[in-house]
């Protein structure tokens, strides 16, 4: 399947319409935010290619590039930690999409064991810009999990 070329629509198309003509970026990208079934939390954000958005949707599990990698980054492969598909979003002029996930395994969407990618605050403390941990533990160990 190949999804429609939004350059083919008219404004009020793909901002209206049901056509789902996804706006990949200069790279070929789409970016989307994860978020958790039930408790709306934001687990993370990554990028789709035409290809990791359409095996997303054939198989209700997250795919994703990896940008570092330059490769297809099935979510949870190795962890085990997938990301069943609940819902996609698109965004009014469809270059962003809010994916709903049920995060399987131990429930954490982050490489490093966590529930979230979000797990610092960033804050200014005696003018200094800083991170501050937010106490969001790790679920899991990552360095026996990948083996680094």
């Amino acid at each position: 399947m190949t999804f429609a070329d939004p350059q083919s629509l008219s404004h009020a198309e793909l901002e209206e319409a049901a056509v789902f003509a996804p706006r990949f970026d200069a790279q070929g990208l789409v970016t989307v935010v994860a978020i958790e079934e039930g408790s709306q939390d934001v687990l993370m954000v990554a990028h789709m290619n035409a290809e990791t958005l359409q095996l997303t949707i054939d198989t209700g599990i997250a795919h994703y590039w990896s940008r570092s990698r330059q490769s297809i980054w099935k979510k949870g492969e190795t962890s085990g930690e997938l990301q069943e598909v609940v819902e996609i979003r698109t965004d009014c002029d469809q270059d962003c999409l809010i994916m709903t996930v049920r995060q399987t395994g131990r429930g954490a969407a982050c490489h490093t064991g966590r529930k979230t990618c979000f797990y610092r605050r960033v804050v200014t403390i005696e003018g200094r810009v800083q991170l501050q941990d937010t106490g969001l533990e790790p679920l899991f160990d990552p360095k026996a999990v990948y083996r680094t």
